[in-house]
């Protein structure tokens, strides 16, 4: 574990255990926010047989808007029912929420339930390496 763990929670060691999501071969959702307010979600899929879509891993990304239809639930209860306790949650309640961040989210809930009761696993919250997807075949390569 390298040293993640050493001197404890004292020294600021930390690592997360996190179960295992088998949909997460479906993709994620990653939620793109300026502040509170929601400003794209883009669909991540994992190319056939994988388990991750990070860039350069053949995965697809699939653009959608703020007000997508699709994932109305879900952003309903992140924006208005969630995100007041995320700070609080993390210890830092007198923190404003960051300028620029996103939030993963990985379908917990077995297939065929219906939207209105999906339940979606936060993989990742990101605010110190937020990437600008759209613009990631515009990145400098050796060739």
């Amino acid at each position: 574990v390298g040293k993640y763990l050493e001197g404890g929670k004292e020294a600021g060691g930390q690592l997360v255990d996190q179960r295992f999501c088998p949909r997460i071969v479906e993709g994620e959702l990653r939620y793109n926010c300026i502040g509170d307010a929601l400003v794209g979600i883009i669909h991540k899929k994992p190319a056939d047989g994988g388990i991750s879509a990070v860039g350069g891993t053949g995965s697809f990304y699939t653009y959608y808007g703020p007000e997508e239809v699709k994932f109305k639930t879900l952003s309903t209860n992140f924006l208005e029912r969630d995100l007041p306790k995320v700070m609080p949650a993390l210890g830092l309640g007198a923190e404003p929420i960051p300028l620029w961040w996103t939030t993963d989210f990985i379908l917990a809930s077995p297939v065929g339930t219906p939207s209105e009761d999906e339940k979606w696993i936060v993989g990742e919250f990101n605010c110190s390496c937020v990437g600008i997807s759209k613009c990631l075949a515009a990145y400098c390569k050796d060739d």
